[in-house]
């Protein structure tokens, strides 16, 4: 029980570290943001086909988060279905139809965050909608900029860290009779 508990502080030693940018003397990981935008685009009999795209110079990570595909105002009572066209894992382009919409039966699916790269294509595959599709486009970006004072800071705080001293084992007493 009492191993348990010291590697449970250890780590929850080595985790304060962490969230403070270092681990043991070595560089975290630069800080991260995550932004978070509102998504939605409608399919029909005019617009068949609907492209996300981001620029490609962007360093940032963007993921396409679905959240619902629903009929709206004036569909027809028909299958209206919906079409997404990505990459694989292979960088392959492959189209996957994830909803079958249809007014009386089933005129919405929640897609719970489904997650994909853009770029991504959304088609119409078959009926005349309209379907709108709702998500958030999340965008990760790493900032790799530190600045003097925060290297300066990182040097004082080395410094630091190599003045203290080692915790040594306690010393076994002996029981006195």
């Amino acid at each position: 029980m009492a191993a348990s508990a010291a590697a449970a502080l250890a780590f929850l030693s080595q985790e304060t570290r962490v969230r403070a940018g270092r681990v043991g003397g070595v560089r975290a990981p630069a800080p991260v943001t995550m932004d978070s935008f509102f998504f939605g685009c409608e399919l029909s009999g005019h617009t068949r086909s609907f492209t996300f795209k981001v620029e490609e110079e962007d360093d940032a990570e963007h993921v396409l988060a679905l959240t619902m595909l629903c009929l709206t105002e004036g569909a027809k009572d028909e299958c209206n279905v919906v079409e997404v066209v990505a990459r694989n894992h292979d960088q392959q382009e492959i189209a996957v139809p994830v909803a079958n919409l249809k007014l009386s039966c089933q005129p919405m699916l929640s897609l719970d965050d489904f997650q994909l790269q853009p770029p991504v294509t959304f088609r119409l595959k078959s009926g005349s909608g309209p379907v709108r599709i709702t998500g958030r486009h999340q965008i990760v970006t790493v900032n790799n900029d530190v600045s003097e004072e925060e290297e300066s800071e990182e040097e004082g705080s080395e410094e630091e860290e190599t003045a203290l001293c080692p915790i040594l084992p306690a010393k076994k007493q002996r029981g006195k009779l």
